[in-house]
């Protein structure tokens, strides 16, 4: 298999990689909905942290069970520690309260510029340049999260400036943290890897939450307590846990676009879950994102 960090060398796209792409985009793209229907019953910093601590928990459970060490090496906690800042905290964290200002749609667009980031990162980084249809297939995803806003336009107007640059600041880090994740690898078991980083990014901001807002947990109904399940095991354990695994096995820029799905996903999801509308922007932006995939993926 070619080495994906030296350049003039094209990465080799390895079908699991793909497999657990997918699955990824899936989980986070149907918590978009999810998400947004909890904040109605639990504060965000609460809500996004004590989820993702208890994932982590879970998923530390199932690595002992698997007969996986928890045990970090000392080389590796700072890895660790950048990784868990970047990939979870930062985004979780700066995602939120970007929802302050901006729509849950113009958000999702702002955020998923991470792609774009990573690609321009992972050339002097890693080594991958940028091919002619990976340049394409950035062009069509940005075209179809572009036709997600439909006739309502971008609007990015004074009062929205403080969500549009956390949002991009989200998108960058988050960005930031693949590739450094690829360049430096935290050699653990898989799920091992995730609890850690899970974990570690999400600890704060649960300490935050519970120092800072007030949660009523006799108010959530039982629909919002099995979505909790669903933000708990689906999108921290197993789409978190698919992530790394097809980080690890494809290049970092393809990995990226591909997540772009995400946000389409979570457009569709919600038309469905919360009545959202789904006109015609909505289904060229699927049209669009699934085959800019495509092609990134060639």
């Amino acid at each position: 298999m070619l080495d994906s960090t030296k350049p003039g060398l094209r990465p080799r796209i390895a079908p699991a990689g793909l497999m657990f792409l997918a699955i990824t985009s899936i989980g986070w793209g149907f918590n978009w909905p999810v998400t947004k229907f909890l904040l109605a019953e639990l504060p965000p910093l609460t809500l996004r942290g004590v989820t993702g601590v208890l994932g982590a928990a879970l998923l530390a459970a199932l690595a002992l069970v698997r007969g996986d060490s928890l045990k970090v090496a000392s080389e590796i906690w700072p890895r660790l520690v950048v990784a868990a800042i970047l990939n979870v905290t930062g985004w979780m964290v700066l995602m939120g309260l970007a929802l302050l200002w901006l729509p849950a749609s113009e958000a999702a667009l702002i955020a998923y510029t991470m792609p774009v980031w990573a690609a321009l990162i992972a050339w002097p980084v890693l080594g991958e340049r940028p091919t002619v249809l990976r340049t394409i297939a950035l062009v069509m995803a940005f075209a179809g999260l572009a036709s997600i806003m439909g006739g309502n336009g971008f609007a990015a107007s004074e009062e929205k400036l403080p969500g549009i640059i956390m949002a991009l600041a989200g998108a960058a880090g988050f960005a930031l943290g693949t590739v450094l994740l690829k360049k430096y690898p935290i050699k653990l078991p898989p799920i091992t890897a995730a609890a850690w980083q899970i974990g570690l990014g999400c600890l704060p901001v649960a300490i935050a939450g519970l120092a800072l807002e007030t949660s009523h947990l006799d108010l959530v109904t039982p629909i919002g307590w099995a979505l909790l399940v669903y933000s708990t095991v689906v999108q921290f354990c197993i789409a978190y846990v698919s992530w790394f695994a097809a980080l690890s096995r494809l290049p970092a820029s393809v990995a990226a676009i591909g997540t772009m799905a995400v946000p389409v996903i979570g457009v569709v999801a919600s038309a469905i879950a919360l009545h959202e509308p789904l006109g015609a922007g909505q289904i060229a932006a699927l049209i669009f994102t699934l085959a800019a995939v495509l092609l990134a993926t060639r």
